[in-house]
């Protein structure tokens, strides 16, 4: 499987609710740096904990209206069009940096003005 379709897996997994097929694609010692790049997380079990929460650290309302992936070396870029209650459109980027066929890094680029906007 190509790492754009490993990725692709991931946001399915998302959409499903399955964060145990989610989490299966990283290292166990993975990183994942949230909007306004303070947050960070540090291992899959840390990782995994925190996607209970995931409508929290959403706006409300969070959908994703379109999505694709650029695929470089060792690394996928997701753009990501999103909507919620209050921004009616808008787009993030995240980073699947990848060793092998998992991947160790997650990092999300957003406007976090409007993120925090958002809420």
């Amino acid at each position: 499987m190509s790492l754009s379709g490993i990725v692709q897996r991931g946001w399915d997994a998302v959409g499903a609710g399955d964060f145990d097929t989610l989490v299966a694609d990283y290292v166990e010692d993975m990183t994942f740096i949230m909007p306004g790049q303070t947050n960070i997380l540090e291992g899959r079990h840390e990782f995994r904990s925190a996607l209970n929460g995931l409508g929290e650290i959403l706006p409300p309302g969070f959908e994703i209206t379109g999505l694709r992936q650029v695929e470089g070396d060792n690394e996928v870029i997701s753009i990501v069009e999103w909507k919620s209650e209050k921004v009616s459109n808008s787009q993030l980027t995240v980073l699947f940096k990848f060793s092998g066929d998992k991947i160790f890094e997650e990092r999300w680029f957003i406007d976090t003005e409007q993120w925090k906007g958002a809420f």
